[in-house]
């Protein structure tokens, strides 16, 4: 989401990275063991025994953005939960990501399962990449999918020093998120992709606030899917990535351990 509230100008430069945040709460709330099996909308039941799902919202998001895209995958069978990151997610992305391990943690505990998959927009990817490298996640991780994350940084970030607010208006993840930043640089060192996680990521042409887009790819066998390379007159932007049909055909075959053939028509 934009920093439309925490810092004006910022909104664009941010947002660029983020996407939707807030404490770090469940969707409907705390877990809850409830496991979803219902019929989906193609005929297919989910497996009682699929990974509880945790929809990692992004910068200056609240989880109420995320409830259409926790939907779709209710009704795909799935247990949902939003993480929204703590402090909207202006602070220390690695601060984030000790967050998300406590959260996944409850989820754990709440359903007893040995994993959960992560879907992650924008800023939230990268909380959850640090969470998998750093803090233990690799083990507790069975699928990752970002939506939009500015994996290698971008330029929206960087040029708020170019309109004269100083280092990112002293935004902590903002100062994170520009190319080149220490943190990316740690971040990305070594294997993109460690441990046993199936690595997917999501980027579109016309995303506002990742910029250069290719900049949301990950190396080392992750699965890259650039939404107009197979329809290519799609059109969605940073923020319609939670939202869009097409997107989540990609996030659905992800989870499933599917080819990803993206459904251009999706509603």
């Amino acid at each position: 989401m934009l920093l439309r509230k925490a810092v004006p100008v910022l909104a664009l430069a941010l947002a660029a990275v983020l996407a939707p945040p807030a404490a770090a709460t469940a969707a409907p709330g705390a877990p809850e063991p409830s496991a979803n099996t219902t019929t989906t909308t193609d005929g297919l039941r989910a497996l009682a025994g699929a990974n509880p799902v945790i929809v990692v919202g992004g910068l200056s998001g609240f989880a109420a953005v995320y409830e259409p895209l926790a939907a779709r995958l209710r009704a795909d069978g799935y247990r949902v939960w939003i993480h929204p990151l703590p402090n909207l997610g202006l602070g220390d992305i690695s601060a984030s990501a000790g967050g998300l391990r406590s959260f996944v943690g409850q989820v754990r505990a709440s359903t007893g399962a040995a994993k959960v998959d992560l879907v992650a927009h924008s800023e939230g990817g990268l909380v959850s990449r640090y969470y998998i490298k750093n803090l233990g996640g690799g083990d507790t991780v069975g699928r990752y999918v970002s939506l939009g994350t500015p994996q290698y940084g971008t330029y929206v970030a960087n040029i708020v020093a170019f309109l004269g607010l100083g280092s990112c208006a002293g935004v902590i993840a903002c100062q994170q998120m520009t190319i080149g930043s220490s943190f990316l640089t740690a971040l990305n060192a070594g294997d993109d992709t460690p441990g046993d996680v199936r690595w997917t990521t999501v980027r579109t042409r016309q995303d506002e606030l990742v910029r250069p887009v290719d900049n949301a790819m990950l190396a080392d066998g992750a699965t890259n899917v650039l939404i107009q390379s197979r329809c290519p007159l799609r059109v969605v932007g940073h923020l319609g990535l939670v939202a869009d049909g097409t997107t989540y055909s990609v996030i659905r075959q992800a989870l499933r351990d599917q080819p990803v053939n993206p459904a251009c028509l999706a509603l």
